[in-house]
Order: C-alpha cells, then sequence, then structure tokens
C-alpha cells in the first residue's frame, strides 16, 4: 500500500510541484494551503507524513493565522505522523525551533526534489522502525504487572498513566518509556546507551544526549531526587518499587 504524503503550502505552484513528483515516484499526494484545510484532510483519512512550509500563513477559519510552527505544535501533540517542515529561511535558529516543535526533518528552499524525496524516504523507515521497537516495548509491558508504585506515584503500565494521588501527571511518550524502564530497573545504575535501548525514538541525531533532555523534563515533573547522576557510569532510580 501507497504511502499518503499531505503536502501543506500556500503556494500552489509548490504545491503542483510536489504533488506532480510524488505522484510518479509512487506516493498518494494530498494537498492543503491553510491549517484549516490541512486538518480537513488529516481527520478524513491516514496520513503517513506532512511536508509543511514553516512560513504557511493561515487563511480565515480554523487555524486562521496558523504558522508552520505553530501547525506543527499542535500536530505532534495529536499525532506522531512524520513532519518535515520546508524554510525559506537559512536561519539555524528556525530549524531548532522546528524541531523542539515535534518535526522530525527539514529542508530549505530551494530545494532539490530528489533531496527531498530521500528525506522522506529516511523518515518514513525510521517510523516504521520505531513502531517495530515500540511493539516490543508493549510486548514487554505486557509482561508485568500493571501498576508500579513508588514514592506516591502510581505508574499504570498498560494505560500509560502516572499518578501522583488523584493528580494525572501527563508524559509525553518518550517520558512514559524512559520513567518505565528506570521503574523496571529500581536501585540499578543504567547507562544512557541501555536507556537509549530502552526508548524508542526516530529522530535520525539521537544520541546520549536525548537521555539527558528526556530525564530532565522528568525531573521537572517528578520528585528529582528520585533520578540519580552516578557520573561516567549513567542513571539510578532511588525509589523503591512495589508491584
Amino acid at each position: 500500500m501507497a504511502y499518503n504524503v499531505l503536502v501543506v503550502d500556500d503556494e500552489s505552484v509548490i504545491r503542483a510541484r510536489l504533488k506532480g513528483y510524488f505522484e510518479k515516484e509512487g506516493y498518494r499526494v494530498q494537498q492543503a494551503q491553510n491549517g484549516e484545510q490541512m486538518w480537513h484532510e488529516f481527520n478524513r483519512q491516514h496520513i503517513d507524513l506532512v511536508i509543511l512550509d514553516i512560513n504557511l500563513q493561515g487563511s480565515n477559519g480554523l487555524n486562521s493565522g496558523a504558522d508552520g510552527l505553530s501547525l506543527t505544535r499542535e500536530l505532534r501533540s495529536r499525532s506522531d505522523v512524520g513532519i518535515i517542515l520546508v524554510t525559506g529561511r537559512d536561519e539555524a535558529i528556525d530549524k531548532i525551533i522546528g524541531l523542539e516543535m515535534g518535526a522530525d526533518d527539514y529542508v530549505t528552499k530551494p530545494f532539490e526534489l530528489r533531496e527531498l524525496l530521500v528525506r522522506v524516504k529516511n523518515l518514513l523507515w525510521r517510523i516504521s522502525l520505531v513502531r517495530q521497537a515500540e511493539q516490543k516495548v508493549i510486548e514487554q509491558l505486557e509482561q508485568k504487572d500493571d501498576v508500579i508504585v513508588f514514592d506516591g506515584y502510581a505508574l499504570e503500565l498498560n494505560s500509560r498513566k502516572l499518578l501522583h494521588g488523584d493528580e494525572l501527571i501527563k508524559l509525553t511518550k518518550a517520558e512514559f518509556e524512559l520513567l518505565a524502564a528506570f521503574a523496571l530497573h529500581p536501585q540499578q545504575v543504567l547507562s544512557r546507551e541501555r536507556l537509549m535501548q530502552q526508548t524508542s525514538h526516530r529522530n535520525q541525531d539521537v544520541n546520549d544526549r536525548t537521555i539527558d533532555v528526556i530525564l530532565r523534563r522528568l525531573r521537572n515533573k517528578l520528585n528529582p531526587d528520585l533520578f540519580v547522576t552516578v557520573h561516567g557510569e549513567g542513571y539510578l532510580f532511588s525509589a523503591k518499587v512495589e508491584d
């Protein structure tokens, strides 16, 4: 089955160019010129990857005036769809912000269609690997008891929820997977490499810094003393857990 790509750009010439090229390469291609049309296409069918203009300007209606960065953040909050940002600016800050908002990759105008095709293929390949990794994580969690209790927190593995008393603490997928890895291996020093193996990801630039960033977010949401840095070795989850 062909992958379904959604091109979101307010320039009709660019949309037509990308549609023609990717359809010749065997992809299904949908088009949108603003945020409202993007959500219409996104909600009515399965989309595998979005090519989104970072300088997109919305029209009247839903998401009126929403630029590419805002739409990227909202897309990522709702879905794990692949996102490639297209920008006319070659400034590093735009790319960094785009990646922080949840984009997977970016390309700068003017770009070669062949380069964009390679980036699309690579991202879809990484997404397929992540889905395989996610399935392994799910299988591992299903073999464990459903709830792990520690330090006043209750981590529900099957429903992927973290409760602190009656409070529901929202976690991203990466944060949940890292916390689950710690909770399943308490009082053990886990290296960054081992923690990376316990979590799924698809960013091609993933390295041990990724674990540091996710851990920093967990420390901000939970008791930071639960996560002990063991210099030169990794991290230790200090809580005593009970199933």
